[in-house]
């Protein structure tokens, strides 16, 4: 059985997803913008940021898919669920729970480009340097953590471990 050790408490979360949000409604206040969150890992945070914005938002989502059942990406991306809402001409956010290898960020920034947003940015919230393969770029990230398999707060380990309040390493015996 895997262990879990503890690396960001809840309420650490919930202080660095009120500060991200605050520069969030600062930098966007007038802009028409659109979170897109990516299934199924940024639900939750997702849920937390756009309660704590102090600007009006529409939501939609994409899901991309490049883990498997496994501990790292396989590297081939296959995008699952496109996005349903008119984007052209908005400001988009991208907001993810985790950027590591950043591939799939890659791939999704692309694909949100192709409906002509005004921009595309990304909020994630944790910026995971260990795996990084490409070089996307990150705007806002509640956390950076330099490694480990992290679990908890929408994060899994084969679709388990989403619903843990805090953030986890899972370290496998």
């Amino acid at each position: 059985m895997p262990e879990l050790i503890p690396v960001l408490k809840r309420e650490d979360i919930e202080e660095s997803t009120a500060s991200v949000a605050r520069q969030i409604s600062a930098a966007y206040n007038g802009h028409k913008l659109v979170l897109v969150g990516v299934l199924k890992g940024a639900f939750i945070f997702l849920a937390d940021l756009a309660r704590r914005l102090t600007i009006p938002v529409e939501i939609d989502f994409v899901r991309a898919a490049s883990y498997g059942s496994g501990t790292t990406s396989t590297g081939k991306i296959e995008l699952t669920k496109g996005i349903d809402i008119d984007i052209e001409g908005k400001d988009v956010l991208v907001v993810e729970d985790i950027v590591d290898s950043g591939l799939t960020l890659a791939y999704l920034v692309n694909y949100l480009k192709t409906f002509r947003p005004a921009t595309v940015r990304v909020c994630t919230l944790l910026d995971k340097l260990e795996r990084r393969q490409s070089n996307v770029k990150v705007d806002y990230a509640c956390h950076t953590i330099e490694k480990g398999f992290l679990v908890g707060y929408g994060l899994d380990y084969d679709e388990a471990y989403r619903e843990l309040p805090a953030i986890y390493h899972l370290k496998f015996q």
